[in-house]
């Protein structure tokens, strides 16, 4: 890299790290937004992809019932199994959270695109963050069209009839649409953290950074256990904690001969089976990430760590706190409905956790010394 570079580089990095910063809460937000999307039942409420003129909503009453009508038609598996009775100005709410979503998305690209090219004409970008944010865009494009497939996969075409009683969007179409968005947020928050913190890191601790990306690994796991929690609502077959009050009943759920198929696996809709061995592994999962978190923050004291990491290491347990009660409000709420502010909150608060943990990884990582290529 030459000087001039070097000094553009220098000079931009407050810039360019404001803007990662942006991009990250950007991200963070967008999760929590589908988040609401998916527990109000709204995805299905707007039946086509129209990534221009569906920034504008119907503005006016008949614009609303011919809105209204297609959804009606569209996504009638829905609307007819559990909204028959919607009136129009309900069917209002659940649209506003699905044009909500895609507007958010939409002024992503707007915030990312145009500081990105001013960054570039300056100077400011090193190759190796060009590089990055090439993945990030990518990661961007294939979350927006899983985003569309996911909706579809609730919709029906006028005059078909669907094997599969589905009156959601897939669930499993969904936790494919939550592992992209959740390693954009990661990807994006690393990039972050070389472009602010380039010179952060310490000693040398191969066993301890080995840990710590195997219990990110298990946290990425129960990320996706909790959005199929979500996509199924299997927090509605036992929402009783620490137990499972009628063990007879969880046992027939889970051993059931009758409903052991994987057909009832793929339209989980029509039994209770799939949500039961759902939830027993989100909460298995749980008790084991909570062990498997305490044991490194116990290790990373006993390191000698630097004062920074000290500070990440604690608020890992803070974080950690937060989500097990969350997590216990929200399956003690979920009678007869999931609560949809504290399912967010628990889902907002994993990825803050994810965070905190790549983060830690990020302190740990082993230098290496770069190629003039990767300058």
């Amino acid at each position: 890299m030459s000087l001039s570079n070097k000094s553009s580089v220098d000079k931009g990095r407050k810039w360019v790290s404001a803007w990662l910063l942006v991009g990250v809460v950007l991200v963070l937000g967008q999760i929590a937004i589908g988040g609401i999307t998916r527990l109000t039942d709204s995805g299905l409420s707007i039946t086509e992809w129209e990534p221009i003129r569906g920034t504008i909503p119907p503005l006016n009453q008949a614009e609303w019932e011919e809105t209204f009508i297609k959804y009606k038609r569209i996504a009638r598996q829905q609307y007819e199994i559990r909204n028959s009775d919607m009136t129009l100005s309900e069917f209002k709410y659940i649209y506003f959270w699905e044009w909500f979503h895609r507007l958010w998305a939409r002024s992503m690209g707007i915030v990312f695109i145009i500081p990105f090219f001013i960054f570039l004409a300056r100077g400011y970008f090193t190759r190796k963050v060009i590089n990055r944010l090439g993945v990030v865009i990518l990661l961007a494009a294939c979350a927006a069209v899983m985003g569309w497939l996911m909706v579809a996969s609730g919709l029906q075409e006028e005059g078909a009839v669907s094997e599969v009683m589905r009156t959601r969007v897939s669930a499993y179409s969904l936790i494919i649409h939550l592992v992209i968005a959740t390693n954009l947020l990661g990807y994006l928050w690393w990039t972050y953290l070389l472009v602010k913190h380039p010179d952060s890191i310490e000693k040398d601790m191969p066993k301890i950074r080995r840990y710590a990306w195997i219990v990110t690994g298990v946290l990425i796991v129960q990320i996706l256990l909790g959005g199929l929690m979500a996509g199924t609502k299997a927090g509605l077959v036992h929402p009783h904690f620490p137990f499972f009050v009628n063990g007879d009943l969880l046992y027939n759920q889970l051993f059931n001969s009758h409903q052991m198929s994987v057909d009832n696996f793929v339209d989980y809709e029509v039994s209770t089976l799939p949500q039961a061995w759902i939830q027993v592994f989100h909460r298995g999962f749980a008790y084991l990430l909570t062990i498997m978190i305490l044991w490194l923050f116990f290790r990373l004291r006993k390191a000698g760590i630097s004062r920074k990491l000290t500070t990440i290491n604690y608020m890992l347990i803070i974080m950690l706190i937060l989500q097990i009660s969350l997590g216990v409000f929200t399956i003690l709420n979920s009678v007869g409905k999931i609560p949809v502010t504290l399912g967010v909150l628990h889902q907002v608060v994993a990825l803050l956790l994810f965070m905190n943990l790549l983060y830690v990884n990020y302190m740990l990582r082993k230098r290496k010394l770069l190629t003039p290529v990767e300058k």
